[in-house]
């Protein structure tokens, strides 16, 4: 338990961090499930910019690295043209 007021407040501030942080990783997840799940090509490509969209908001608000989202990124668009052809 921290002792300090000021690590008492860390700890509070902690705790809302780490709940913006699940859900913010949750939607990317949930929007890959969605991508993944998609049957025709014109479906897969709509739901690979909500993929993008919600990978750059992760990035942006530092739940990410931004590196890792622009990884992510390009391997699901080679998945998706790879699927194309």
């Amino acid at each position: 338990m921290p002792r300090t007021s000021s690590a008492q407040k860390e700890l509070r501030k902690n705790a809302r961090k780490r709940v913006r942080n699940i859900a913010q990783k949750t939607a990317v997840k949930a929007a890959m499930k969605k991508l993944n799940a998609a049957q025709d090509f014109s479906s897969k490509k709509e739901e690979l910019s909500h993929v993008y969209a919600s990978l750059d908001k992760a990035a942006k608000k530092h739940t990410m690295h931004k590196n890792k989202a622009a990884r992510l990124k390009s391997r699901l668009a080679k998945k998706l043209n790879a699927s194309s052809k």
